[in-house]
């Protein structure tokens, strides 16, 4: 039996974020058994928690989807950072934590009540080609009059970003149920008017997941926020709204700070006890 928890990401409320199974003490755990966990959970992911092999990070994390492992991903890193200090974790430094992923080394602050990450390096960036924007197109079922710039802006899980016209564009969608192209991981932003709650409505769809869409996804905003902050076509902070869709009420919280962007978002604990691995 080890520690387990769940938590709720990008909410200030149960049950309108977007979950994350962690386990704790999972040093002894094989990639198979974590393999076969997170399938079972059935979440767009579950976290690994166990000791560091990098003496200056303060845990480990390793992070699952129902069918593969991702170098990094950004609600996993926030509900798992709360449930490490939730069961006691301390960090190193007082003003931050760092996570060893297969990704590198993240940093993650406190945000006032909130967390907030350190966006990581693009793994692939600049111009979606034509023939892959065609395709794009058919999958989300839009014109190329309603798309402003469109951008590879992979982090980790091989994210495709469209910048559409305004919120309400990005609130209609419907893609395609039948897609079985190559596009796993396809996010869409929008513009609210000005003056309203939040800046930007943003979706996330991973058709070949089997979850067609992701309620409140970090680190397509962390990638997203990094292109548009850095052409101008968003401010230096801002907040989206994501899961709208989905009846959630997701909450991301966009700041750069000099050069380096961060992602924040509330956590709430949902459930706490032991599971049997």
């Amino acid at each position: 039996m080890r520690p387990f928890t769940q938590v709720d990401v990008f909410s200030d409320q149960l049950a309108y974020g977007n979950p994350v199974a962690v386990v704790h003490d999972a040093d002894d755990l094989t990639t198979q058994d974590m393999a076969d966990f997170a399938r079972w959970t059935n979440l767009s992911e579950t976290t690994f928690l166990s000791a560091p092999t990098d003496d200056s990070a303060d845990y480990r994390l390793r992070i699952f989807t129902t069918r593969r492992e991702l170098p990094f991903a950004g609600h996993p890193t926030l509900g798992s950072a709360r449930a490490w200090l939730d069961a006691g974790g301390v960090a190193k430094n007082p003003e931050r934590l760092v996570q060893q992923c297969q990704a590198g080394l993240v940093r993650i602050r406190k945000d006032g009540a909130r967390l907030a990450f350190e966006a990581p390096p693009l793994i692939r960036g600049g111009n979606v080609e034509a023939d892959d924007l065609t395709e794009l197109m058919a999958f989300l079922g839009i014109g190329r009059d309603l798309i402003m710039d469109a951008q590879w802006v992979d982090n980790g899980p091989g994210w495709v970003g469209l910048l559409l016209t305004d919120a309400e564009r990005v609130l209609a969608l419907h893609p395609r149920a039948d897609y079985a192209g190559r596009f796993n991981s396809v996010g869409v932003i929008g513009p609210y008017p000005q003056q309203s709650e939040v800046d930007f409505e943003v979706r996330a769809f991973t058709p070949q997941e089997g979850l067609g869409e992701d309620p409140v996804t970090g680190s397509l905003n962390a990638s997203l926020a990094e292109w548009l902050i850095g052409t101008g076509q968003a401010p230096s902070s801002y907040v989206a709204a994501q899961g709208t869709a989905m009846g959630r009420r997701g909450r991301v919280h966009i700041s750069q700070v000099g050069d380096q962007v961060w992602v924040g978002g509330d956590t709430v604990i949902g459930v706490i006890g032991t599971v049997q691995l």
